[in-house]
C-alpha cells in the first residue's frame, strides 16, 4: 500500500484529503498539533492512518517526524496543507504575527519537504512515482487588504513551488500547486478571532482609519464560512493530482478562484488595484 503524508489533517482540507486518500486505498501519515485530534483520526480511520503530533514551526518536531516517516520506507507523496490566516492592517500588524504566518504558510512547507525528501526519493528508486502537492491559495495570485501577511506567504509559495519543480524534475519528483478560492474551513473563524486580537491592540485613531476595511474582511470571512466550497472539493483535486499520470503543475479550485485567475491574466495592474482596494 502506498503512503502519503498530509500536514494539517485535523480539520478542513487536510481532514477531507485524509478521508479521500483512505477511500482511494492509500495509507496516510497525518500530522496534527493536538493529541485529541490524533485520537479522532485514528477512531475514524483505524490503521489506515498513522498520526504525527507536531507543529510545522517546530524544527525539532518536524525533524523527528521526518525521521520516523523515512525509517518506515518509501513515501509516494507529500501533501503540504497546513496554513493560517491572521488578518490585520500591515501598518499595525505585530511583526511576530507577520513572522508566524510566514513560518506556518511558507517556511514550514519547506521544512517538512526537506524532512521527507529521502522517503520520496526512495519511492523513485523503486521505479514508482513520487509527488509533492502544495495547498496554496488564489491569494497567491491576487492580493487585497487585511491579509497582507497571508498573501505574502502564498505568493512566496508560488515561487517555492516553481523552484522545487525545476530542481526535482531531474529526479522524477513532480510538484503540484493547488490554489483554492473560498473554502468553508475553520481557518476563517480562527483568523477572525486572531484578527480581533490585532484590532484590540490598535490605537483608536488607527482603528477608525481602517474600520471599513476591517469590517469588509470580517464579512468576507463569514461569507466564506457559509458559502465557500466544501473542503471535499479540494480534496478531490488533490487525489486527482496524485493519480493522474501527467498532472498540471497548477490547479485552481472553485468558481471564484477561476474568475480571479482570469482577471489577473486579462486586466492591467492599475485596474486590478482599483478592484482590490476596499473602502477607506
Amino acid at each position: 500500500m502506498r503512503s502519503v503524508l498530509v500536514t494539517g489533517a485535523s480539520t478542513g482540507i487536510g481532514r477531507a484529503t485524509t478521508a479521500a486518500l483512505v477511500a482511494a486505498r492509500f495509507h496516510v501519515w497525518a500530522t496534527v498539533r493536538r493529541p485529541v485530534d490524533a485520537e479522532s483520526l485514528r477512531a475514524e480511520h483505524g490503521d489506515a492512518v498513522t498520526t504525527l503530533v507536531m507543529d510545522v514551526t517546530d524544527e525539532a518536531a518536524v525533524r523527528d517526524a521526518g525521521e520516523r516517516v523515512v525509517a518506515s520506507g518509501p513515501l509516494f507523496a507529500l501533501v503540504n496543507n497546513v496554513g493560517a490566516a491572521l488578518p490585520g492592517p500591515l501598518e499595525h500588524l505585530p511583526l511576530d504575527v507577520f513572522r508566524r504566518q510566514l513560518e506556518v504558510n511558507l517556511v514550514g512547507q519547506l521544512a517538512v519537504t526537506q524532512a521527507v525528501l529521502p522517503a520520496l526519493r526512495a519511492s523513485r528508486d523503486l521505479g514508482q512515482d513520487a509527488r509533492i502537492v502544495m495547498i496554496g491559495s488564489i491569494g497567491g495570485r491576487i492580493a487585497g487588504p487585511m491579509l497582507g501577511a497571508y498573501n505574502a506567504a502564498k505568493f512566496g509559495l508560488v515561487g517555492l513551488c516553481g523552484s522545487l519543480r525545476a530542481e526535482l524534475a531531474p529526479s522524477g519528483i513532480r510538484v503540484v500547486l493547488v490554489e483554492p478560492g473560498r473554502v468553508a474551513t475553520p481557518i476563517r473563524s480562527r483568523g477572525e478571532a486572531a484578527g480581533q486580537v490585532v484590532s484590540d491592540g490598535m490605537p483608536p485613531e488607527a482603528l477608525a482609519r481602517y474600520r471599513g476595511q476591517i469590517d469588509d474582511a470580517v464579512a468576507n470571512a463569514r461569507r466564506s464560512a457559509v458559502h465557500g466550497a466544501p473542503p471535499e472539493r479540494v480534496a478531490a483535486v488533490v487525489v486527482r493530482a496524485l493519480l493522474d499520470r501527467n498532472p498540471a503543475p497548477r490547479r485552481v479550485v472553485g468558481r471564484d478562484a477561476r474568475v480571479a485567475a482570469a482577471l489577473v491574466r486579462a486586466l492591467p495592474h492599475r485596474v486590478l488595484y482599483r478592484l482590490t482596494a476596499a473602502r477607506r
